[in-house]
C-alpha cells in the first residue's frame, strides 16, 4: 500500500525553524514562526496563566471525558470575551476545538454540511494554511483582493468591489485584526462599509480571530466582530488561545456560531458536536480549562489583561524602532510598518534576498518575505534593518 506515497516538500515555514534549529551561530535571529517572543528570545507562558494552571491541578479529580463540544465553561467564556453582551443577546453559541486550526476546520464541515456547493472565498495574500484547511473538506476556494504591494496597504476599493460581485450565500473569510501574513488591517470606517456590503449581498462572514488583543486591546480587536454580529444573521468566528494565552502546544481555540434564532444555533450547535465526534471525538481540555479559569477568575483575569497589553506595546514599540531602522539604513520610506498592526508584516523581498538573509546574515524569514516582528528585540533591531538594507541593494 505505501508504495505508491511520495515524499512531501517540506513546510516552508516549519522548514525555516528547523534550518534555524541548525545554524550554530551566535546571533541568528528567527522572524519566521509566529510565536510571540520577549526580549530574551523565549515564548513565555503567562504569570495569570501558569496561576491558574497550578489552582486548576490542584483542584481537578478526574481526567473523564466532557463531551465532543468541550468544556462548557470555557465556551462560555470565550463567546463573552470575543462578543460581550452581543453574545447572550444573538444567542451565539461556542464549540470547544483543537487550537484556532480546529475551529476553522470544523466551521468548514459546519458549511460543507449546510451548503456542499457554496464557496469560499480567502483574502490574497491569507495565511498558508487558510486553503489547505478550508479546502481540504471539498468545498471551493476562491481568493479576494485584498493588499497592495505598491502602497503597503489594504487595496480597499479592489476589495469592496469583488465582494459586490458576489452571489448570496457565499462565505468571505476576514481577519479580525493583525492581518496575517501582511499586518494590514481593515479601518473602522472599511468595517462598516463591509457591513454593509455583505447585508445587502446576503454573504456570510467567516471571521477568523486569532490574535485578539495584540492589535491595539481587547475591545478594539473584537469591534469588527461585534459589528457583523450586530448587523448579519449568519456568521462563523474561529478563534485561537495560542497566542495572546501562550497556549501554543495546548491547542486551545473555540468556533462560536449566530444563526438567525436561538433554535438555528441550538441545531447548528448539535451538528458541530456531531462533526467534531466524527474529527477528534472530543477536544483537548487541559488548555481549554486554564482558559476558562483564568477569565472567570477577577483578578487572574486582569493580570492576564496587563500582561496582553505589554505583549501588544512591546510588538508596537518594535514595529516603531524597525521602520525607523529600515529608513535610515535604505533611504527609503518604512513607516508604512507603523501603520499595520500583530505579529507580521511582509517585506518586498525575492526569494533569492530571503536565501541571502538566511545564508550571509543568519536571519530567517518566511520565503514569501513575512517577517515576524516579535522575534525582534532591542539589541537586533539595527542589524536586522542594515542586512535587509544589504540585500535589497544586490
Amino acid at each position: 500500500m505505501f508504495e505508491t506515497l511520495k515524499s512531501v516538500p517540506e513546510d516552508p515555514i516549519l522548514g525555516i525553524t528547523a534550518a534555524f534549529r541548525r545554524d550554530t551561530t551566535s546571533g541568528k535571529v528567527d522572524l519566521g514562526v509566529g510565536v510571540y517572543k520577549d526580549d530574551s528570545g523565549n515564548t513565555p507562558v503567562p504569570a495569570a496563566v501558569r496561576a491558574a494552571e497550578q489552582a486548576m491541578l490542584q483542584a481537578q479529580t478526574s481526567k473523564t471525558y466532557l463531551s465532543p463540544v468541550g468544556n462548557p465553561g470555557f465556551n462560555a467564556q470565550m463567546t463573552e470575551l470575543v462578543l460581550g453582551d452581543l453574545g447572550k443577546a444573538r444567542g451565539a453559541a461556542g464549540v470547544q476545538a483543537p487550537g484556532g486550526s480546529g475551529a476553522l476546520r470544523l466551521g468548514a464541515e459546519l458549511i460543507k454540511a449546510s451548503n456542499p456547493a457554496a464557496k469560499v472565498l480567502v483574502s490574497d495574500p491569507t495565511w498558508a494554511n487558510h486553503i489547505p484547511l478550508l479546502g481540504g473538506t471539498g468545498l471551493a476556494i476562491d481568493r479576494y483582493p485584498y493588499y497592495s504591494v505598491a502602497t503597503h496597504a489594504v487595496d480597499f476599493d479592489a476589495m469592496d468591489a469583488a465582494l459586490n460581485r458576489l452571489p448570496a450565500g457565499t462565505v468571505v473569510v476576514l481577519h479580525a485584526c493583525c492581518h496575517n501574513p501582511t499586518g494590514a488591517d481593515l479601518a473602522p470606517a472599511q468595517w462598516q462599509r463591509i457591513a454593509d456590503v455583505m447585508a445587502q449581498r446576503g454573504l456570510v462572514p467567516f471571521v477568523d480571530l486569532a490574535y485578539l488583543g495584540l492589535a491595539v486591546d481587547l475591545p478594539t480587536d473584537a469591534a469588527p466582530v461585534r459589528l457583523l454580529a450586530s448587523r448579519l444573521p449568519e456568521m462563523l468566528v474561529a478563534v485561537s488561545c495560542s497566542k495572546n494565552f501562550g497556549l501554543y502546544r495546548e491547542r486551545v481555540g473555540a468556533l462560536l456560531v449566530i444563526s438567525e434564532s436561538a433554535e438555528r444555533t441550538t441545531i447548528a450547535t448539535g451538528q458541530m458536536g456531531r462533526l467534531a465526534r466524527t474529527l477528534w471525538s472530543m477536544p483537548p481540555d487541559h488548555g481549554g480549562a486554564i482558559v476558562d479559569k483564568v477569565l472567570s477568575d477577577n483578578t487572574l483575569r486582569a493580570q492576564w489583561i496587563a500582561e496582553l497589553t505589554a505583549m501588544a506595546a512591546r510588538i508596537n514599540g518594535l514595529r516603531s524602532q524597525l521602520a525607523d531602522a529600515l529608513t535610515q539604513a535604505t533611504q527609503t520610506d518604512f513607516s508604512w510598518i507603523k501603520a499595520q498592526k500583530g505579529m507580521f508584516s511582509k517585506l518586498d523581498t525575492t526569494p533569492a534576498m530571503v536565501a541571502a538573509l538566511r545564508e550571509q546574515h543568519h536571519i530567517y524569514v518566511v520565503p514569501d518575505g513575512r517577517m515576524n516582528i516579535a522575534g525582534l528585540h532591542r539589541d537586533n533591531v539595527q542589524r536586522v534593518a542594515e542586512a535587509i538594507a544589504q540585500v535589497m541593494r544586490g
